[in-house]
């Protein structure tokens, strides 16, 4: 065999291998997802723990007084929540349409902090921070500032919490609001139903393990304390807690019923900003915990771990490397005996790939149609290479950081 041949076996054997896991994940996903309708949601018995629910938001006028809105409609007590907003160095006019709020609601639970320069400014990590300083639940629930969540949200992760002290944290589902916007928030839709919700599903069912995500998700207001907070070097601080709350011994429940609506991007500018801020996150939390691998306290955690070293590094290189190998051999550079079976193995990976994603659309109310069939199709030549710039450049920016030694700070996705 060639180097050519050594290189594309390697690089076949480790996308075919993330690729069977995604295909066991999705299986599991869907079977828990049968699980969950049959079983239903627990109830809260006796009286309803107080919640702390926290927005940080950043220049949100756009869309903070709908999100506030439907924080005050939920179907919880009103007497058992308070809403604090973080309206970290906001330079918009937010803290006057939060203002008009809270004249409308007098009565209400609704706490406004508005930061400036010099006590803000530096992040979502640090504004939670702030937020938790002035809380007094006995759980803490964080919604972003362009999130409309069902009025039952809140009440479904309270109870799956409250019914299991071995939960530290419990995650609800988040939906596309303006996925009929354009064919970028399409994508996103299937992408969210399918690589996040039904892998978060099956790493639960499996593993009874789940990332918290940025939203809709409630947490216990010891473990906050315990931990010290929200890391303030973190990006993607929804990762990075989440791996603390496994150290704790606390697992991280999905519960699938509990669904909030958030607005997606709807340029390729705008969403390419949003995706490598996580990427450069993810890479973050990745190298902070990569020595968990030899611990023998996190044996637990090492599938995460694993997942995503493979996710971020592994499978980056192999897709580039077979990729590359490829083009090469159709332009007569290098020559690799194994190109035909290449070929072969990726039409058959687009094949799992659609079967995979219809397997997920079938657990949401009209997302099955004949239009979506093609999108899928678009999306794998299309979206999901774009993958690969993106997390390329994440890990760049974080290496950038790592040299610069620059702070954290905001990164403001654009709202409509």
């Amino acid at each position: 065999m060639t180097i050519s041949d050594v290189l594309m076996v390697i690089a076949v054997i480790c996308i075919w291998s993330l690729l069977l896991v995604n295909v066991a994940l999705i299986i599991a996903g869907y079977l828990y997802y049968i699980q969950t309708e049959s079983e239903g949601v627990p109830e809260i018995k006796g009286e309803y723990p107080f919640v702390t629910i926290m927005v940080p938001a950043h220049n949100e006028g756009v869309v903070i007084s709908k999100t506030v809105e439907s924080l005050l409609a939920l179907d919880y007590p009103h007497d058992r929540y308070e809403i604090i907003v973080i309206n970290d160095n906001s330079s918009d006019n937010s803290a006057q349409l939060l203002g008009n709020i809270q004249e409308r609601n007098p009565q209400r639970n609704l706490l406004v902090i508005n930061t400036d320069s010099v006590t803000g400014g530096k992040g979502k990590s640090n504004a939670l921070n702030i937020g938790f300083a002035r809380s007094r639940g006995e759980l803490i629930a964080i919604y972003d500032a362009d999130n409309t969540p069902e009025r039952t949200a809140l009440k479904y992760l309270v109870a799956e919490i409250v019914s299991d002290s071995s939960l530290g944290a419990v995650i609800g589902k988040f939906r596309t609001r303006n996925r009929d916007a354009s064919l970028l928030t399409r994508f996103i839709n299937i992408e969210t139903l399918s690589f996040q919700w039904m892998a978060q599903a099956g790493r639960w069912k499996l593993f009874k393990l789940c990332t918290i995500p940025g939203t809709n998700f409630i947490m216990r207001r010891s473990i906050v304390e315990a931990i010290g907070g929200w890391d303030v070097k973190a990006i993607a601080e929804d990762t990075e807690i989440s791996f603390r709350i496994y150290m704790m011994g606390y697992r991280i429940k999905f519960q699938p019923k509990s669904v909030t609506w958030e607005q997606e991007p709807q340029t390729v500018k705008v969403w390419f900003k949003q995706r490598t801020r996580w990427a450069k996150g993810n890479v973050y939390v990745i190298v902070k915990n990569l020595p968990l691998l030899f611990d023998r306290t996190a044996s637990k955690i090492r599938f995460d771990i694993l997942y995503y070293v493979s996710i971020y590094f592994l499978l980056l290189i192999s897709l580039i490397t077979s990729d590359l190998l490829l083009v090469l051999h159709a332009m007569g550079y290098v020559h690799t005996t194994i190109a035909g079976l290449s070929s072969f193995l990726w039409l058959l990976a687009i094949v799992l790939f659609v079967v995979g994603i219809f397997v997920t659309l079938t657990t949401e109310k009209g997302e099955m149609s004949l239009s979506n069939f093609w999108i899928i199709l678009l999306m794998y030549v299309s979206y999901c290479q774009l993958w690969m710039v993106v997390a390329a450049y994440g890990m760049y920016n974080y290496l950038k950081d790592v040299i610069f030694k620059r702070e954290a700070k905001w990164y403001k996705t654009e709202r409509y």
